[in-house]
This record gives C-alpha cells, sequence and structure tokens, in this order.
C-alpha cells in the first residue's frame, strides 16, 4: 500500500516557485540522500555532494561499501534534501502585534528543497568516469585535472571501487519559511534584528525574508 499522505507541511505562504527554488538550489550542491528501502526500521541517510542540472537529474557517486546500495536495490526510490539559510527566531521578535512579548512563539526560519528521485545506479567504468567528469567540472573547473580514464592508471584502478548515482526527479517539495504569515511591518522588525544579531545565517535570511514580501 502507498502512503500517499503529506511527506512534508507546506503552508501556502511557505511554498516556493519553479524559478525560486530552482535558483537557490543552483548555488548548492550538498545535501543528504536518503533511501528507506523496504520494510527497515530507519532509513539509510548520507551526506553527499551532488551535481544537479537544473531541470530534472542529479548525478553523484558514493564508495562501493556504503550502506546504502541494499535499501536501494530494495526500493530504486531515494529522496535528496537539501537545507539551509536556518536560523532561529527569538520568542519576543516573532509576537504578534497585541501580544506580550514575554508570551512570545519563537520559530524556526530556513529554506529547504526535497527532490524526490528514481534512481539508477551505475556501474558501467565509463559511466562512472563521465559522472566524475561532470562532478570535476563542476566543483574544480580550470583545475588541469585530466579527465577520468576507465583505461589509465590510477583511474582504472580505482573506479571499482566507487558506484555512481543518476537521480531522476519525479517531485519537488520546496518551502521557504520565512514569516510569509506575517504582515509586512513585523517581517521588516524580524529582518532589522536579524541583520543585529548578524550571523552568516541570519544575514540570508534576513535577505529572504525582505526578498519574499
Amino acid at each position: 500500500m502507498i502512503d500517499r499522505r503529506p511527506a512534508v507541511l507546506v503552508h501556502p505562504w511557505d511554498s516556493a516557485e519553479d524559478t525560486e527554488w530552482r535558483t537557490w538550489l543552483a548555488e548548492r550542491d550538498f545535501g543528504q540522500l536518503i533511501a528507506g528501502g523496504s520494510g527497515r526500521d530507519v532509513p539509510v541517510v548520507v551526506p553527499t555532494h551532488f551535481v544537479f542540472d537544473g531541470e530534472r537529474t542529479v548525478w553523484l557517486h558514493l564508495a562501493r561499501p556504503n550502506p546504502v546500495w541494499e535499501p536501494l536495490k530494495e526500493h530504486p526510490r531515494a529522496l535528496l534534501t537539501v537545507i539551509d539559510d536556518y536560523t532561529y527566531i527569538r520568542a519576543e521578535w516573532n509576537a504578534n502585534p497585541g501580544t506580550p512579548v514575554d508570551r512570545g512563539t519563537p520559530t524556526s526560519y530556513y529554506a529547504t528543497v526535497q527532490l524526490v528521485c528514481d534512481v539508477r545506479v551505475v556501474d558501467d567504468a565509463a559511466e562512472k568516469a563521465a559522472i566524475l567528469d561532470r562532478q570535476l567540472g563542476h566543483f574544480e573547473p580550470g583545475s588541469g585535472r585530466l579527465p577520468v580514464s576507465p583505461d589509465e592508471d590510477p583511474d582504472r584502478r580505482q573506479l571499482p571501487g566507487i558506484r555512481g548515482i543518476e537521480l531522476t526527479v519525479t517531485e519537488v517539495r520546496a518551502k521557504f519559511k520565512y514569516g510569509g504569515n506575517k504582515d509586512a511591518a513585523h517581517v521588516r522588525e524580524i529582518a532589522d534584528r536579524l541583520e543585529e544579531r548578524g550571523s552568516r545565517a541570519d544575514i540570508a535570511a534576513r535577505d529572504h525574508a525582505l526578498r519574499r514580501l
């Protein structure tokens, strides 16, 4: 039986249009690959770099001893989730107008994109080399690293130690939680507080909150 209940709570004011989440995700390349397999107590969760083509395909590679392969064999579906620009909003900041600040309710601001994917495991040496070349081109363009060779050492010896993964995106869950249910004046007040506190995440959250007004 397929469980079709919502997998993540996204209020209408926190939902993201395609342009917003694609622009955000284009600047990020590290997340968690989550594979549930069938009948497992908990899923396997793998922190990993990845390359997304901006449309519907993701590529990555993992070591052959990684525990993710068994659940992917059991059920070749996975979730790739990315979260960033998160920060804590203090209770007194978040108290609605007319509510005593000492009775305010704290909250979190954050952005997340979850890609629901079909999984194809790649064991062909030439295909694995192509995935690695794609990743090298993304992470260190112009580095001078030669294309990965399935026929020449040391690449030839090292390729059997990894497996590639190609993910085809079938669903996107995007959430940008930045006070979208509050009036503009209150959001600006919280943004000012974030600027005063001034951590990297605070500034990123402030920018999202103001942009989404």
